[in-house]
């Protein structure tokens, strides 16, 4: 799903094991995709970024062909990054810069809380931090994010639903994210590695845990993380889609400004997905960023 130069490994980590690809040369950048997706979303940017960096994109646990997690506190954020951790340590990358969309974000943030000395820069793409998501969750921001709350319904219940029409729940979901309403940013060769993570009852359970895990274990780490005034030391990007989720809430950079001591970031016109719905901003903002 990456270029065809990329080398594909399969990782044994404390999470069990991560699929991942390695492509590019120069210093090491992990790129970490989101829901409902899979590293494939960075097809669009890599090229231009495995110019200047050693690019390793691997699939988070339970989606794509990485092994899933045993159960949603086994999904968390904190427990993902740090198989990500293993991921970097077994290639060779004690420390490394890391981007992340979406879910991929929040390992991302987490990871850098957690293990300063593993980051040493941090680009976080159209999020905001979980637990200032829920405190946001007014009527028209739970109406924008409503997957929240249904994918951590206990099991089984929206696996079922989901289940009963997989391609039609990942389109409509996909489609209500991007600035056009439509799906024609993302590559067929991505579409097919996004539709098997809905049509495996296994890796569905997992995406459904990963969403759990946000509605309990991850509050809980970021709610602790506030109380005892951590805060995120490596330089900080933080890119928004101007008609995306993270802007719809409030100045992204305002929020973020309360977690990082170095900060910096702008808007990108696009929707959610900001790597395939505008890939020559993306990148440049992200080359310009770990250059």
């Amino acid at each position: 799903m990456i270029p065809d130069d990329g080398m594909g490994h399969r990782i044994q980590t404390c999470g069990g094991t991560i699929a991942a690809t390695v492509l590019g040369s120069g210093p090491p950048l992990l790129l970490l995709h989101g829901f409902p997706q899979t590293g494939a979303m960075w097809r669009p940017v890599a090229e231009s970024l495995a110019g200047s960096h050693t690019l390793v994109i691997p699939d988070l646990p339970g989606y794509g062909d990485s092994q899933p997690p045993a159960n949603a506190e086994a999904a968390s954020k904190r427990a993902m990054a740090a198989s990500m951790i293993d991921v970097m340590e077994t290639l060779g990358f004690p420390s490394f810069d890391v981007a992340g969309h979406d879910r991929g974000g929040r390992v991302a943030y987490r990871m850098a809380l957690d293990h300063p000395v593993r980051v040493r820069r941090l680009a976080v793409l159209d999020i905001l931090p979980t637990s200032d998501y829920w405190a946001k969750m007014d009527r028209d921001f739970a109406l924008k994010i409503y997957h929240w709350a249904f994918l951590a319904q206990p099991a089984p219940m929206p696996e079922t639903l989901i289940g009963g029409a997989p391609d039609f729940w990942l389109e409509w979901t996909l489609k209500s994210w991007t600035q056009s309403q439509s799906l024609d940013c993302f590559p067929a060769a991505s579409m097919a590695a996004y539709r098997l993570n809905f049509t495996d009852p296994v890796r569905l359970r997992a995406m459904c845990d990963d969403y759990r895990a946000g509605a309990t274990v991850d509050l809980d780490h970021d709610l602790a993380s506030r109380a005892s005034g951590d805060r995120i030391e490596a330089p900080t990007l933080v890119l928004w889609g101007d008609s995306g989720i993270a802007g719809s809430a409030e100045t992204p950079l305002d929020v973020w400004s309360d977690w990082c001591h170095d900060l910096r970031g702008e808007a990108i016109p696009s929707g959610h997905f900001l790597p395939e719905e505008n890939p020559t901003a993306t990148a440049t903002a992200l080359s310009r960023f770990f250059a």
